[in-house]
């Protein structure tokens, strides 16, 4: 978690005394939800690595999930460029509205998902699954991961010269599941393959 934060720069004065705090999702980038800090709610929140508001209809400091199991744990903490907004990454541990619905804006999203799906895949490796596909491709080697990967990339070329729209889908998600463990097997992860992609980008060509 990143503690870098020198709170004598943060800006409570606007707000008297708060300062509102964007959660969003540390893999999949959803905003889950606004709330409210003042010094005391952020310094909880950056010593116990669990997202603490100040609650200004209980008038008390508030930890997210104190009644319902249902924790934000912190990732990452960033000021705005006036120092007078955080944002805040965290992981989840359960839905994050009181309606049960994974964000208070709505229901999770499928974009960002490629992510939630890496950690989920280092999850079950990690875990040594014994009953997981993901964890026998891992097991198997490079070189059984890198075939799978060119399987399903035959597929999906395949599929494109057809016109079915759902098995189209269906493969270039296959291609992209077994893309992922194959990452893990050679040590990457996704956003390392995003900085080259980044680095090659150049705006307006």
């Amino acid at each position: 978690m990143n503690k870098d934060i020198i709170m004598n720069e943060i800006d409570f004065s606007k707000l008297n005394g708060l300062v509102p705090a964007v959660i969003q999702h540390h893999s999949t980038l959803q905003v889950l939800m606004l709330g409210f800090m003042n010094k005391e709610a952020l310094e909880k929140t950056r010593s116990e690595g669990k997202v603490t508001f100040y609650s200004r209809t209980k008038e008390r400091l508030w930890t997210k999930g104190e009644s319902s199991g249902n924790y934000l744990y912190v990732k990452e903490i960033i000021t705005d460029c006036d120092n007078d907004t955080l944002l805040i990454m965290a992981d989840p541990a359960g839905p994050v509205c009181h309606k049960g619905t994974a964000s208070c804006f709505g229901e999770e999203e499928a974009k960002g998902f490629l992510y939630k799906l890496e950690s989920i895949i280092k999850q079950r490796i990690e875990d040594d699954v014994e009953d997981s596909y993901t964890n026998r491709i891992f097991k198997a080697g490079v070189n059984k991961a890198a075939q799978k990967v060119g399987e399903e990339a035959v597929e999906l070329v395949i599929e494109a010269k057809d016109d079915d729209p759902d098995l189209f889908r269906n493969e270039a998600a296959d291609l992209l599941y077994h893309f992922l463990i194959l990452l893990k097997v050679k040590g990457f992860t996704l956003e390392e393959i995003e900085e080259v992609l980044q680095k090659r980008h150049k705006p307006g060509k």
